[in-house]
């Protein structure tokens, strides 16, 4: 028979053990990640940066981190959500327009031909993005905005598109801002259509999101001062445009930029060539399972061969979501 004494002995070593892991676990930031050298390299850099002393110490206020959204932050397949609200308003709209019965893309798109609606490509989309996302105040879009963002749902996974979200990279987010980071948005997609949102998705407030924009007028609205959206494409936030947008916008170079496509390359660039201490990171979409899988054929996300290899001789961190990370969406509802 166990004697009192060792059960008493053996209790307290189960204590001991089990009290161990729940601090490691709570000393973790990145608890979706597994270990290895993807999520290494990322504690390596913050700790460089963040200790005082150290040769590649960065004062707070430089602490710039800069994401993409399509792609790095959400998902972005099988084609990008604001397209989707773009094809949802046309059919709430299309009331108003009953020449869009014979009118391309908008005919195509009431027939719930999607494919044949974007076959005219850039200027087919474009038509739609103006059409739906101008006439209207600033306010009437951002009301717009998140009564469809609270509802929408993937149109393959079915879940709600706020649920599309990437738990790893939430974590990354938070984990940043406790080291005195100051982390903004830096998309292609509409800043107008992401500032309704990412702070309650990504604790990031509208004033650091960096966007694609259309031009807005002052005006007079029933004896109240307003901003008109026009529909006239006021600046492009993609490829070389994303370094002009960060200059524009923030006034400082990041010394970490995270993205996943062709798209973001020129960010990375721009980031990685400043002095001192730079981080570089992609997200690879290689998990069919969980996700999608896709790459240099993807017309949208493109991740090109040429991209892979400057990525591995810029020293750019690769994220394969198959094998990084333990999982890849939020739970629920992402806060």
């Amino acid at each position: 028979m166990i004697s009192q004494r060792l059960t008493k002995l053996l209790a307290a070593a189960l204590v001991l053990i089990f009290h161990g892991v729940d601090a490691a676990a709570a000393q973790d930031p990145l608890p979706s990640w597994n270990d290895g050298a993807t999520k290494q390299s990322i504690v390596d850099f913050v700790a460089k940066v963040t200790k005082e002393g150290s040769p590649d110490f960065v004062p707070p206020a430089e602490r710039i981190a800069t994401f993409d959204n399509d792609g790095t932050l959400w998902a972005e397949q099988p084609m990008y959500f604001q397209l989707l609200f773009a094809m949802h308003r046309v059919g709430v709209l299309a009331p108003e327009h009953p020449e869009w019965k014979e009118l391309e893309p908008f005919a195509s798109l009431l027939k719930g031909d999607v494919k044949g609606a974007l076959a005219g490509g850039e200027p087919a989309i474009a038509e739609i993005i103006m059409v739906t996302h101008a006439g209207m105040t600033t306010d009437e879009f951002e009301k717009i905005v998140k009564d469809w963002i609270t509802t929408a749902k993937h149109p393959i996974t079915k879940r709600p598109i706020l649920e599309m979200v990437y738990q790893p990279m939430v974590e990354l987010l938070a984990y940043l801002r406790a080291n005195n980071f100051k982390t903004f948005i830096v998309s292609g997609g509409g800043i107008e259509f992401m500032r309704p949102w990412t702070e309650q998705t990504y604790g990031i407030p509208p004033e650091q999101v960096v966007g694609s924009s259309i031009k807005t007028k002052f005006e007079m609205v029933d004896g109240k001062p307003a901003l008109m959206r026009l529909p006239e494409i006021n600046f492009i936030d993609d490829k070389t445009g994303k370094p002009v947008g960060i200059n524009s916008h923030i006034g400082r170079r990041p010394i970490a930029a995270f993205g996943n496509s062709d798209g973001d390359r020129q960010m990375l660039e721009y980031t990685t060539a400043g002095t001192g201490a730079r981080f570089g990171l992609l997200v690879h979409h290689d998990d069919a399972e969980r996700e999608f899988a896709y790459g240099p054929e993807s017309k949208i996300g493109t991740f090109s061969d040429g991209l892979m290899s400057e990525a591995k001789q810029s020293g750019w961190t690769v994220v394969s979501m198959k094998n990084d990370w333990k999982t890849i969406f939020v739970a629920g509802p992402a806060k």
